[in-house]
């Protein structure tokens, strides 16, 4: 009698320390995930495919084609009241157009952190904020103006490649900004 009454109380003992310790394993606070967490902060605004020309002594010597995307903080651009793609695109061309970031001579001396901090910094300021926390460049290729002709005179037939300047990052997520 007494082994059956024992084998009991140890039967509820272990049971009462199992649940102890399961509660206080899922009572554990989670480790953070430092960077889902800056992501949940961020929204994708993606960028339109742009054409910026190259300017060389008062010139058009070709043409840069172009998509670039932004990775950026969702609270700070429902405050902004101007459609952000546009905006976008606008300060890019501001930023772009004139400036020789690329020597088309050697194009695999292009440096891309350089081209996206420009970028991210000349639109931060213009905002006034820091709205842009990333750049993601999806595509940046050149095309000469004798490119351009030439593709042109074969009506759309086997046209030339542009060069590569960069191969870039796809962005799969076709999210825009909210309202805008």
């Amino acid at each position: 009698m007494i082994k059956l009454l024992l084998t009991g109380l140890w039967g509820c003992v272990v049971t009462l320390g199992a649940v102890y310790f399961s509660v206080q394993m899922s009572a554990a606070p989670a480790p953070v995930d430092e960077e889902a967490a800056r992501n949940e902060m961020l929204e994708l605004v993606r960028g339109e495919s742009i054409t910026v020309p190259l300017i060389d002594n008062g010139t058009i010597t070709g043409y840069f084609l172009g998509r670039v995307s932004f990775m950026m903080d969702k609270e700070k651009i429902r405050s902004v009241q101007l459609p952000m793609t546009e905006l976008m695109t606008d300060q890019l061309f501001t930023l772009l157009v004139g400036n020789k970031m690329v020597d088309l001579g050697n194009p695999g001396a292009f440096d891309l952190e350089t081209f996206r901090s420009r970028i991210k910094e000349g639109v931060n300021q213009k905002l006034g904020d820091t709205l842009v926390a990333e750049v993601l460049v999806e595509q940046l290729d050149y095309l000469s103006k004798e490119d351009i002709r030439n593709n042109a005179s074969r009506g759309g037939r086997n046209p030339m490649a542009p060069v590569k300047i960069i191969e870039g990052t796809k962005v799969d997520n076709p999210g825009t900004s909210p309202g805008h």
